[in-house]
């Protein structure tokens, strides 16, 4: 019986003491959206396969998200008109109005700078596809095996589609530490504080039980 409890209190010991430790994690990728009237609509294919038509605008963003649900949209309201103003049509050939987003500083991999935003009309043969837009206009371009776009514009260098913690995503825009909460943070948190008294008001429950347990077969 003595064993059973002492194995319940380690175990609940070392769930306390992971509890905090736990961070949510996103991934660090370029998205791609449609724009459908005012409003962007995540792309439900990859750049590789659309084929857009002429007058359409597309967009990319670089961002830490966790999926495709809290993925950050393109910033901008540009439409097509604006973007494609200084191309004209063309017989042969379509125009695809392209929004890039490169994304904020703490989204930005470690040593990198992103480039500002910004707009450009790809004039491409009938049948391209996004990926030969982009090209055309953003290059260069990095794919890793699984084509999976990695850099436009040869932003970002390294990386594609990496894991990222919520904590690494945050270190960037985080404020300089004082010293007070320097201190606070070597310190156990009140949650572990809270832990122990647990694990110590379990412990007590158990020696009392015991000698009970004890002194009734006496």
């Amino acid at each position: 019986m003595t064993r059973r409890v002492v194995l319940v209190l380690l175990a609940a010991f070392l769930l306390i003491g992971t509890a905090g430790q736990a961070q949510a994690a996103g991934y660090r990728y370029w998205s791609f959206w449609d724009r459908d009237g005012g409003k962007w609509v995540y792309a439900t294919q990859g750049p590789s396969l659309v084929r857009p038509s002429d007058g359409d605008v597309q967009g990319f963003r670089f961002a830490v998200s966790e999926n495709s649900d809290d993925a950050a949209q393109p910033r901008g309201t540009a439409d097509f008109a604006s973007i494609c103003a200084k191309t004209p049509a063309e017989d042969g050939s379509k125009r695809v109005a392209l929004v890039l987003d490169f994304g904020a500083a703490s989204d930005a991999p470690s040593g990198e700078t992103p480039p500002a935003p910004r707009t450009t009309c790809a004039q491409v043969s009938p049948d391209a596809t996004t990926a030969d837009a982009l090209a055309a206009v953003a290059g260069p371009l990095r794919y890793d095996t699984n084509a999976l776009l990695c850099a436009i514009a040869g932003y970002p260098k390294t990386g594609c589609g990496e894991q990222v913690s919520q904590e690494e995503d945050s270190s960037a825009t985080a404020a300089p530490k004082t010293a007070e909460s320097k201190e606070d943070e070597d310190s156990p948190s009140i949650g572990l504080y809270a832990g122990f008294a647990v694990v110590a008001a379990l412990a007590a429950a158990a020696t009392w039980q015991a000698r009970r347990r004890r002194n009734a077969t006496r």
